[in-house]
């Protein structure tokens, strides 16, 4: 009886708030970098609605790399309204706890987002392979609708491996302490409040991101291998130059996202610190979603030209007078 009981308590306290310790305290240092973690927040939610609404409004761009680079921004929006403004909310209001479906539901969509950028940062690469290695192809291996199901196949299967690893993890019993050393409910962090043996079900996961991180980068570096043996086979000094510059971008962006995801996910427990964690997070959750629309709008022709052609209609709209050559 007083096992069965004891489990009941267990079974109750599992469903309790959890304690996010967050990234600052209240001295002015800390709310400096508040004030400028919030201002980077603006700046990549700014960033990536204002591409998502130029890829929309210009039906120049409405191609399958565009289609997929909406994608990339719709991910990175919704990355940083997923962590930051609870972050906020807590550090404003001076509480820090969070409920137990609210940590459940941020695991799952930060979890959904990273997975879903890394298989459509994979799609995006093979996209510049058939634009570079099969450009008179390229209408019939990445029509519209293939464009259309690489951002589904993205969505999708992201959904379905995060919603089986949130719920495995938050049927797991919590004891003890339940303070989150984090500023979110980011797996290492609440794994480590689990009792019990979990090393099955933290060998799965290990597997699951060596796939999701691993493979992609294999199959992107192999892409990149045969656009750079196209490229040097092209006689035209302009032709490489427009390669490399279609490249540049997609290189540029997958450099620092799955390099934080490895910093932050494939290093050994033994090496990892609350700290690194943190920094990690801070730089996977802010940084990029903030660099990757300023990387794609201030390095694509493109889109600075959709932008221009936007910025020309709206002046035309208030002034009248106003006429375009």
């Amino acid at each position: 009886a007083e096992k069965g009981e004891m489990g009941q308590r267990n079974q109750t306290s599992s469903l309790a708030d959890f304690i996010l310790e967050g990234l600052f305290d209240d001295s002015p240092a800390h709310a400096f970098l508040f004030s400028l973690t919030m201002v980077v927040f603006l700046i990549a939610v700014s960033g990536n609605t204002l591409t998502i609404l130029l890829i929309c409004a210009d039906p120049r761009l409405h191609t399958p790399m565009y289609v997929l680079l909406s994608q990339l921004s719709l991910m990175d929006l919704m990355h940083v309204s997923t962590t930051i403004p609870k972050m906020a909310i807590n550090y404003l209001s001076g509480t820090k706890s969070i409920s137990f479906v609210g940590c459940a539901t941020q695991h799952f969509l930060y979890l959904s987002l990273g997975c879903a950028e890394c298989i459509l940062l994979t799609f995006m690469s093979y996209d510049r392979y058939v634009a570079i290695c099969h450009p008179l192809r390229y209408a019939v291996l990445m029509n519209r609708k293939v464009g259309q199901m690489m951002a589904v196949m993205s969505w999708l299967g992201a959904s379905v491996n995060s919603l089986i690893h949130t719920v495995i993890l938050m049927h797991f019993p919590f004891c003890g302490h339940r303070n989150i050393h984090h500023f979110y409910c980011e797996f290492p962090a609440v794994v480590q409040l689990v009792c019990g043996d979990i090393t099955v079900y933290e060998s799965t996961v290990y597997i699951s991101t060596i796939l999701l991180l691993l493979l992609p980068i294999v199959l992107i570096s192999a892409s990149y291998v045969f656009i750079l043996h196209s490229v040097i086979r092209m006689h035209s000094a302009g032709g490489k130059r427009n390669a490399f510059a279609t490249c540049s971008s997609h290189l540029t962006v997958v450099s620092l996202w799955f390099g934080a995801c490895i910093f932050s996910y494939m290093r050994p427990r033994s090496q990892r610190t609350p700290l690194q964690d943190k920094v990690g997070s801070v730089f996977n959750s802010i940084v990029t979603p903030t660099l990757n629309p300023l990387i794609y709008t201030l390095r694509n022709k493109d889109v600075a030209k959709a932008l221009r052609r936007v910025l020309g209609r709206e002046m035309i709209t208030q002034n009248p007078k106003v006429r375009l050559p």
